[in-house]
């Protein structure tokens, strides 16, 4: 069976198309007097549509998974409310790229889809056969993935691109979480929104707090938060009950940083105001805070590459003779800053500095684990050029406050991108044209 949860989070927002659902789809499709399925139209968008068949069919899936994870679904027409709004935001995204000319190519759709089959355990041929052990046609799986890995690119070219994060921010995050318990715990979370529309007037934002309200008394009455998320909620996992996954204490959005930390699993929060909406928040799970040691080598190199005057055997034999040099007694730190074509390291001798597992390419990664400390290299060949190297060093290192930085640095802008991608959501929906014609 396919790890629904692999593909879950490849393709987060994707509603997946099945093909062995049909019993289910025709009870939502009309039938004409010959008894064939006539399909039609359930929203236009823009210049596009939403059409029966495909609500049905996503409406099914939804009310399928819910099933599977033991959550009462809602009542059809209310999950088919919910679903039919996914869509729409998707067609406007996919709208909104074809305007602008954003294209996945054959060759990008075929990476993804074997990195799907790769963490699957099985061959890119072979990933037909799985999903339809699951119930999914091949061909709108893949259909559906161009169109998220389009969306993707859109939404970082018109939300990703403008995040920046200022050295000065970073500093202010990291003092601000000196000394708090929880920066290295992780928390699974999941999330309601009752959105507020950029233009809402001071009633209709009273209405939707109302909302909120009576969702946060339901809650308090012992409803299900998934099933009341499904139904009620604006979020984008709004369909799979408001799950949003683990994030560690200083990755928490700039909403939840003060909430969550104080809340026990299982907790719920009252409404949470801000430009996007109302938001409820459950703490689901939290584990562990932990110290992280890296096994880390210290190294310099010699690099020359090969042009349309030295071939490769010609920059071997010469990286050889820099080799007998260096163990002759020639400083390796003068050799390194006169002839590397490291720009990197060659003004430092070629010193590379202490680095941990996955930094270099294999090539070059295989040959330093081979080595002692103290040891030169032979020549090798990687897809930069040919080096020498010598390990000068090995350690165990605690890397926690390293990790701690760029994990601040990767809290900070996703923190702005969910709160610019809820905003742009919604511009999107605001200034659109939407019909519903069910």
């Amino acid at each position: 069976m396919v790890k629904t949860n692999q593909l879950n989070s490849l393709i987060p927002a994707l509603i997946l198309s099945l093909a062995g659902i049909n019993t289910a789809v025709s009870q939502n499709l009309d039938l004409s007097n010959t008894g064939q399925l006539l399909d039609g139209i359930a929203a236009i968008v823009n210049d596009g549509v939403v059409l029966k068949s495909e609500l049905a069919q996503q409406t099914a899936l939804i009310r399928q998974r819910l099933i599977e994870e033991n959550a009462q679904p809602q009542p059809p027409d209310l999950l088919a409310e919910q679903v039919l709004e996914r869509l729409v935001i998707m067609q406007l995204q996919i709208q909104r790229a074809d305007r602008l000319g954003i294209e996945v190519t054959d060759e990008a759709l075929n990476l993804s889809l074997a990195d799907v089959a790769r963490r699957n355990n099985v061959s890119l041929t072979q990933l037909p056969e799985l999903l339809a052990q699951d119930g999914i046609n091949y061909a709108g799986y893949r259909r559906e993935m161009r169109e998220q890995l389009v969306i993707d690119q859109l939404r970082q070219r018109d939300v990703m691109s403008r995040i920046l994060v200022t050295p000065g921010e970073l500093k202010d995050y990291l003092e601000r979480q000196e000394g708090k318990a929880h920066i290295n715990q992780e928390f699974r979370l999941s999330h309601i929104l009752v959105s507020v529309s950029t233009t809402a007037t001071p009633e209709e934002v009273d209405r939707e707090q109302a909302q909120a309200l009576e969702i946060f008394e339901r809650l308090q009455s012992g409803e299900k938060f998934a099933e009341l998320a499904v139904t009620y909620s604006d979020g984008q996992s709004a369909l799979e009950g408001g799950t949003i996954g683990w994030r560690r204490g200083n990755q928490l959005p700039t909403l939840f940083a003060d909430v969550v930390p104080g809340m026990q699993p299982g907790q719920f929060s009252e409404p949470i105001r801000n430009a996007s909406g109302f938001h409820l928040i459950k703490l689901d799970e939290v584990r562990g805070d932990e110290t992280i040691i890296e096994d880390q080598t210290h190294i310099r190199h010699i690099l020359i590459v090969p042009n349309e005057v030295l071939d490769d055997q010609t920059v071997r034999q010469r990286l050889i003779m820099i080799r007998d040099q260096i163990i002759g007694g020639d400083e390796f730190e003068a050799i390194a800053t006169a002839v590397s074509k490291d720009p990197g390291s060659a003004p430092d001798g070629g010193d590379l500095g202490w680095n941990g597992p996955g930094t270099f390419v294999p090539e070059f990664s295989a040959v330093v684990e081979s080595l002692e400390i103290g040891e030169l290299s032979q020549p090798f060949k990687s897809p930069f050029g040919w080096h020498i190297v010598e390990v000068l060093g090995r350690r165990q290192h605690d890397t926690t406050e390293d990790v701690k930085r760029q994990q601040a640095l990767m809290a900070l802008r996703m923190n702005k991108l969910e709160e610019e991608s809820e905003l742009w959501v919604r511009r999107l929906r605001d200034e659109a044209f939407v019909e519903y014609m069910l």
